[in-house]
């Protein structure tokens, strides 16, 4: 058993809106040459808001690659501190009841990782297993589901914290101006968000428990998302031929759920999608023959905090949760995607006690 219980998702305080963000981005650039399709395309994003780690002034300068990890640590050990605190007390748990904690984030680095200093900072126990991942992308909360499931296999009665950390306005290059970098920079949120998989659950535990995995990697897509890392730290990067992809990916999502639920995805009860941004929940309508009903909750997500990376189908799931409509027995699936054009997929059972 692998059940995703209810998951804690925090934002840093700085809200910025993206008619703020315009703005801000005219003033850097006031003779880019294509202004008109930047604009419209920021426009076309959905996002009304995101919250950054820093004020909007000092986002958009770069005091250098040093001191923007050092806010990474900093902040992103404060608030995995406060997100682990909380599931642990949601769950009625401790430290001591955790066999594993992965940490998964793509906008710093650290070593040791994260994963360390919250096992000194909590006092969990000394043989907790660490699982740290830097290079998955968006497609790293999913992931780190689909590999807890396969651990809690191995070990039934053991229980994994996963957290997410992700400041993707650390990543703000104030010199780059192509377009795709700057329809990114309106495009990503700041967010911390956790949960626990459990290996046993009890009666009155209510969750995602996860039944079948999958994943996708495209061949010869490492440019579609990626990093160039330089003396100025992370630069992103966005072919956007990635937009297209969902199409490769789609009939490996139907094959799993008919083949392992023995229905087609819109007959399942609930969704819990990656918004990769509007075009990416557009391809999944398109190419999954969803109503859009089914993508609301992750459209929702997009508009009210951006992309998350990593914590989007923790937020997503929390959105499920808090809707308070779930029934025990429902079934749904998640499907998050990342770099070059990477997908992991798994489809479950909703448990109600």
């Amino acid at each position: 058993m692998s059940l995703v219980t209810k998951p804690t998702v925090i934002f840093p305080e700085h809200e910025v809106s993206q008619d703020q963000m315009v703005n801000v981005l005219k003033e850097l650039f006031p003779y880019h040459p294509k202004w008109d399709t930047v604009e419209r395309m920021i426009r076309n994003t959905q996002v009304d808001h995101r919250n950054l780690l820093s004020p909007i002034d000092q986002v958009i300068t770069h005091p250098g690659f040093e001191y923007r990890n050092k806010l990474y640590k900093d902040h992103g050990l404060k608030m995995a501190s406060r997100v682990a605190k909380q599931v642990l007390d949601d769950n009625k748990m401790t430290p001591n009841d955790i066999d594993m904690l992965m940490v998964v984030s793509c906008t710093g680095f650290l070593m040791p990782s994260l994963t360390s200093y919250i096992i000194s900072d909590l006092g969990f126990r000394p043989n907790t297993k660490q699982l740290p991942v830097a290079q998955l992308g968006c497609a790293a909360g999913a992931w780190a589901l689909n590999r807890a499931y396969e651990y809690i296999k191995a070990y039934p009665d053991h229980n994994v914290l996963l957290l997410s950390v992700e400041f993707s306005s650390l990543l703000f290059q104030p010199e780059d101006s192509k377009i795709s970098s700057l329809i990114s920079n309106c495009l990503f949120g700041d967010a911390v968000s956790g949960c626990i998989i459990k290996g046993a659950y009890e009666d009155g535990d209510e969750g995602y428990l996860i039944e079948g995995i999958d994943s996708f990697v495209k061949k010869d897509s490492d440019h579609y998302i990626k990093y160039d890392v330089k003396s100025t730290g992370f630069h992103f990067g966005l072919d956007k031929e990635v937009m297209h992809s969902i199409k490769d990916v789609a009939p490996i999502m139907k094959g799993l759920i008919k083949d392992e639920c023995e229905k087609e995805i819109n007959d399942l009860d609930f969704h819990l999608f990656h918004t990769g941004g509007r075009k990416i929940l557009d391809e999944l309508v398109s190419n999954l023959d969803l109503v859009e009903e089914n993508v609301s909750k992750s459209r929702q997500s997009l508009k009210n905090h951006g992309n998350i990376a990593s914590g989007v189908v923790l937020d997503v799931l929390n959105k499920e949760f808090e809707s308070k409509t779930r029934k025990n027995g429902d079934t749904g699936m998640m499907a998050a995607f990342g770099p070059g054009f990477t997908a992991e997929i798994n489809h479950g059972t909703w448990i109600k006690n």
